[in-house]
């Protein structure tokens, strides 16, 4: 049966209203299929890079001391630098390189594969120390020790060789990058490693019961006009973890013991440090180290940069400091930079949260992470500091490698990844990475921008270099992510790469400003 001759028209005009219906997106839809957020990554730079941070050639270690210097103006002096440890900080200045670089390290690993996987391993025992001592100290521990159980009989001979008992103190690893620092009167120039989970700042020192072998001669006190010893009554001394004496003459002797085996045990003292062209700054105490052994072949020591009181930003009064990692395969420089500098007007900033249980660690208020341009389904618990015991947070950390995750945020990121990339052939894991890639023959890719977010709405893009990495020269690249059982995350020195990170305790904020080295 036919319709009506009168009914056709409605029928034809539903019929095309039901199909523009049909064709029109609802915004749900529009949503999902928004186009993603890209970032490229340059394969051919990268390895290039790669495959030179093997090279053995002297000229690479010499760029050490001349790169960057002629781009980057000399600060001012100020006079106020010299009035000691409890002075003003606006002019120190100095220059930070990738570990890698140092004269010696060169030429260690046969591939660049090999360097990858030496790199993870000391990582990963970095992370663990970093955790462990977060999570102690949530626990109400107040007296930290990370030293291997069989190091008994090593600290019994050092506090013996020592003439007393040594402190029992704690750190956190090995750091990664380094700077030229001159220790002494007059200066002695240092290769020391830069860490801002560290408080106890130390050199290996003559006489040495053990040390292990850096590219500089060894710290020799006895030629020092500005070296003393600090006493056990010193309030620098009862800032230790515990306080310990020299029997004979009342000097206050130094533990730090880090999670991955190394140790550094010795006086305690006061010295003069001088930071690239700035002025020097007396009255710092340092660890004088006469036995020493772990993970910092080819530094001479460790610049502490965390947030205790022993610290060098706490001795030297700076509420504000800043520093920018180089790529970790490049000979290039970057600084560390004390005191205010401009404000940029596309620095992302976010609250900087401190621990009730330690005071070491910078935590920022990071509240979710985006992929492609979308955020990702994470509770903002996964990141959250509990207010009372300090359990769980974020931590910014110069000297852990890879970003740690909690597990379900981890798994997460990885998966929206994976999503985002089903045109690239994948590749086995490598250590710690799940998720790897051949791009082999490529010379770019595009991939899934990834962006920290933080509490107050900012958020940090992320370049693909610094989270989609080479782990050997034939093209294998991984997400440089990992997950942890551990309470607290890690944003690790690999997704800063690039980036100004600034610490202003007074304003309790943390800056991240892309492309300022």
């Amino acid at each position: 049966m036919q319709p009506p001759t009168t009914l056709l028209p409605l029928v034809a005009a539903s019929l095309l209203l039901l199909l523009l219906l049909a064709a029109t997106p609802t915004p749900a839809a529009s949503r999902h299929h928004r186009p993603a957020v890209t970032e490229t990554l340059d394969v051919s730079a990268s390895l290039s890079r790669a495959r030179a941070a093997l090279s053995t050639d002297a000229a690479a270690a010499a760029s050490l001391h001349q790169s960057a210097a002629a781009a980057k103006p000399k600060p001012k002096r100020s006079p106020r630098s010299q009035k000691g440890a409890g002075a003003s900080s606006s002019s120190l200045t100095l220059r930070l390189h990738s570990r890698d670089f140092l004269p010696g390290e060169q030429g260690r690993h046969e591939s660049y594969r090999s360097l990858v996987l030496s790199r993870l391993r000391r990582d990963s025992s970095r992370a663990a120390a970093v955790s462990a001592r977060a999570a102690l100290a949530a626990d109400g521990v107040t007296r930290l020790d990370l030293r291997p159980a069989n190091a008994s009989a090593v600290f019994a001979a050092s506090a013996a060789a020592i003439q007393g008992p040594v402190v029992s103190g704690v750190g956190q690893g090995s750091g990664e990058y380094f700077s030229r620092v001159g220790i002494g009167s007059p200066a002695r120039q240092l290769y020391m490693v830069l860490d801002t989970g560290s408080d106890v700042t130390w050199v290996q020192c003559q006489p040495c019961a053990d040390c292990y072998q850096q590219s500089d001669p060894v710290f020799d006190p006895s030629l020092s006009a500005s070296y003393a010893a600090v006493s056990c009554d010193s309030p620098r001394c009862r800032d230790l973890d515990t306080a310990a004496c020299r029997n004979a003459t009342g000097a206050c002797l130094y533990e730090v013991a880090y999670g991955d085996g190394s140790y550094t045990v010795g006086d305690f003292a006061t010295e003069t440090l001088t930071l690239g062209d700035s002025q020097p700054v007396s009255n710092v105490a340092i660890g004088c180290g006469h036995d020493n052994e772990g993970l910092f072949v080819g530094a001479a020591g460790l610049l502490a940069l965390g947030g205790g009181p022993l610290s060098f930003p706490s001795q030297i009064s700076a509420t504000t400091f800043s520093y920018c990692l180089v790529d970790r395969d490049s000979p290039a420089a970057s600084t560390l930079q004390f005191g205010d500098g401009a404000a940029e007007a596309d620095t992302v900033t976010a609250p900087l949260l401190r621990s009730p249980r330690t005071s070491t660690f910078y935590y920022v208020a990071m509240t979710g992470i985006s992929v492609g341009g979308q955020a990702l389904s994470i509770p903002t618990s996964a990141f959250a500091m509990d207010a009372t015991s300090g359990s769980g947070g974020v931590i910014v950390d110069s000297g852990t490698a890879v970003t740690r995750l909690q597990s379900a945020a981890y798994a997460a990121l990885r998966d929206a990844f994976v999503r985002g990339t089903p045109s690239l052939p994948r590749s086995s894991g490598v250590s710690l990475f799940d998720t790897c890639y051949d791009l082999s023959g490529r010379t770019s890719v595009e991939v899934p921008a990834v962006s920290l977010r933080f509490e107050g709405g900012g958020s940090l893009r992320l370049p693909a270099k610094n989270y989609l990495i080479p782990v050997d020269g034939a093209g294998t690249y991984c997400l440089a992510f990992a997950p942890t059982n551990a309470a607290v995350s890690i944003i690790g020195n690999v997704q800063q790469q690039g980036t100004r990170v600034s610490f202003d305790t007074a304003k309790g904020a943390v800056g991240f400003t892309p492309n300022k080295c």
